[in-house]
């Protein structure tokens, strides 16, 4: 049993199934209900659980509300006891249940009104592809201000001399001008592009860049870059297409280019003549992986496949239409239409696209903006003369990853501040040190104001989930859910359920005790003869006739010699309903000859006799034994618990639960 699965479920009637938590509606949600052992558990909690995993007939049901409090006494007492082997001090336990604290404060920890913004953006870009064209000079993201400046300067003068008239392509084609190494053959062309398939700045200075206008220039980690809009379309949406491809390597001789044109045009010349796609695929697709289905691909849109074949592609109006042969880089095509469709709806697409936008730079946007509101919320000051003493400590070591954080031993101040909880040069010294590593080496002003800010963000969001149980009692709960679960999970596991499966001794005499409970019932000692046809069930039914009692091993050999098709043979215990056949002749004897309608076979069962019930062995009886012993088990412990631990409940308390 996988215990992160578990620790989700908890597999009890109080399983985790939602983020959201019942209010308490008693007047006193913080008066004890019950005591177990020593630990007190208020009405709140017991309503949290009850509430959420009970219909509201069942909440307002007496019996019901009963049944549950065992349960959860249950739950309680193996918690308690849990917590008594200090088995949540064990590291593992610590490491797991921080790495679920993790994931559920992912969504405390982003602006939720930003991320929708970004989601809707995203969406309104996907319903149009944009035709653009760049020039690209590189700097790097930690470059020095000078090469920045330098950089910035020659893109300048690439857009003043595109402005002024000069063609923007031919410009990029130009040896020294664009950085982009396609752009010697594609004057920088990008073709046709739509949301998320390009950085995101360059996405959007795309998007927000009229049709024949050049923009300002856009910095993305690749550097800057002008880009200039030629064309804008409604979205295309996605085809969904098979091919038929002779590959074409780019070292191919003359002879055998011209061999792969004559055979791709021999295979569309069949294709109009009648010729079924599939087989032809089978038979002569280069592309042996979509060859196995049919020679269908992924569904593809805008900018994810050569354009030869995305234009001939779409350019296919009907479904089974056909192309022409197309070449492209890999080879020559054929293509065939199965399907097109659009853009479906925004709250049909929201789920993909918030898992793209999630792993999509633009996310960071989120995050820049609960940062700030973090920020205000908790009254945020900084000391920047505090952290520009660190410019005269940090040498060149810093970017062979030795700095040594002794050298800021000296440094006491307070950087900044979240409430009353101060940083110091300290804390940021600790930091440097151990997230250093080998860089590139740069301006050490700009490197320590680089560092500083992941410094101080990363602080502010580890603040901010530190505090996330006093600020959501939604999380909190939770939280108590996970960790009393993950406890439950290890001891049950200690207790029942792997020492069900490792102790055979144990579950042996426990079979023996109750080896009536694993009975089988009547049973049918058979042979099924399949017979091809009418000639072969004659020739089996004259072999079962045979004086000299040939066996069936000896009756399949004999009537397969000349094609093991023939016959076919199921010899064993039957019981009923695992065979229609023998069902219908529940008794000694040879049947008749039974028509199969389903495989066009014909029958003969031969039933040898039939075997009264009787207990099963404990092999044949071990997956329902080791369950049954699970169960002794669980109850035997629980009895001990409760013997350990004392229960009291306020009935008064509990009659207050509605």
């Amino acid at each position: 049993m996988n215990k992160g699965t578990f620790a989700k479920s908890l597999l009890l009637p109080f399983a985790l199934l939602a983020l959201n938590t019942v209010t308490a509606q008693t007047k006193n949600k913080d008066a004890i209900l019950m005591t177990v052992g020593q630990s007190k558990v208020t009405v709140a909690e017991f309503e949290n659980v009850y509430k959420k995993n009970n219909t509201k007939e069942a909440a307002n049901d007496v019996k019901s509300l009963n049944d549950y409090v065992d349960l959860f006494v249950n739950f309680k007492l193996k918690v308690k006891e849990a917590e008594e082997m200090r088995l949540d001090t064990a590291k593992a336990f610590k490491d797991e249940l921080a790495g679920y604290r993790k994931q559920l404060a992912q969504p405390y920890l982003t602006d939720k009104d930003v991320n929708e913004k970004l989601l809707k953006e995203t969406y309104d870009r996907l319903q149009e592809d944009v035709h653009a064209s760049h020039i690209l000079v590189r700097v790097s993201e930690s470059a020095l201000p000078k090469d920045t400046l330098d950089a910035y300067t020659k893109i300048m003068k690439i857009r003043t001399r595109i402005l002024k008239g000069e063609d923007f392509n031919k410009v990029a084609t130009e040896k020294g001008v664009s950085d982009d190494p396609s752009a010697k053959d594609n004057g920088g062309d990008l073709g046709y592009f739509t949301a998320l398939q390009m950085v995101y700045p360059f996405e959007t200075a795309a998007y927000n860049t009229k049709v024949g206008d050049v923009s300002m220039p856009v910095r993305t980690r690749f550097g800057y870059h002008i880009i200039k809009v030629s064309d804008r379309r409604k979205a295309q949406g996605e085809v969904f297409v098979a091919h038929i491809m002779v590959k074409t390597p780019p070292n191919m001789s003359k002879d055998d280019s011209i061999n792969a044109h004559a055979k791709i045009t021999e295979i569309y010349n069949k294709l109009k003549t009648g010729a079924k796609f599939e087989e032809l695929v089978t038979q002569f697709s280069d592309d042996k992986t979509s060859a196995k289905k049919g020679g269908e691909l992924m569904w593809f849109g805008t900018n994810k496949m050569p354009i030869e074949f995305e234009k001939t592609s779409f350019a296919l109006k009907n479904k089974n239409d056909i192309s022409e042969p197309v070449k492209t880089k890999y080879g020559w095509h054929v293509i065939k239409l199965i399907d097109r469709r659009g853009l479906t709806s925004f709250e049909n697409m929201k789920g993909e696209l918030k898992d793209k936008v999630t792993k999509d730079s633009r996310s960071q946007a989120g995050r820049a903006s609960l940062i700030a509101k973090i920020k205000a919320e908790y009254k945020f000051k900084e000391s920047i003369p505090a952290r520009d003493e660190f410019y005269t400590i940090t040498d060149s070591t810093v970017f062979e990853g030795t700095w040594d954080k002794a050298k800021a031993a000296s440094l006491k101040k307070t950087l900044f501040n979240l409430n009353d909880k101060l940083f110091t040069q300290t804390d940021f010294a600790n930091y440097i040190a151990t997230h250093q590593n080998k860089r590139p080496k740069m301006d050490t002003k700009m490197l320590i104001n680089q560092i500083y800010k992941q410094f101080v963000d990363e602080t502010t969001i580890t603040y901010e989930e530190s505090r996330l149980d006093q600020k959501y009692p939604e999380f909190k709960a939770l939280m108590d859910e996970y960790h009393d679960g993950i406890l439950l999970f290890e001891l049950t596991d200690r207790k029942v359920w792997s020492k069900a499966v490792k102790d055979t001794t144990g579950a042996k005499a426990f079979y023996e005790k109750n080896k009536n409970n694993y009975m089988w019932e009547e049973r049918a000692d058979a042979t099924v003869y399949s017979c091809s046809d009418a000639k072969v069930a004659q020739r089996v039914r004259k072999l079962l006739d045979d004086k000299k009692k040939k066996s069936e091993k000896d009756i399949l050999a004999e009537v397969n010699k000349d094609s093991q098709l023939n016959l076919q043979t199921e010899n064993r215990l039957f019981s009923k309903g695992e065979n229609e056949f023998v069902d219908k002749n529940w008794k000694a004897g040879t049947s008749a000859d039974i028509n199969s309608d389903k495989d066009k076979k014909i029958i003969i069962v031969v039933v040898n006799k039939i075997v009264p019930p009787s207990p099963k062995s404990f092999q044949d009886a071990r997956g329902a034994i080791t369950a049954d012993y699970q169960n002794y088990l669980e109850k035997e412990w629980l009895a001990e618990l409760r013997k350990k631990y004392v229960v009291t409940i306020d009935k008064n308390v509990l009659a207050t639960i509605k």
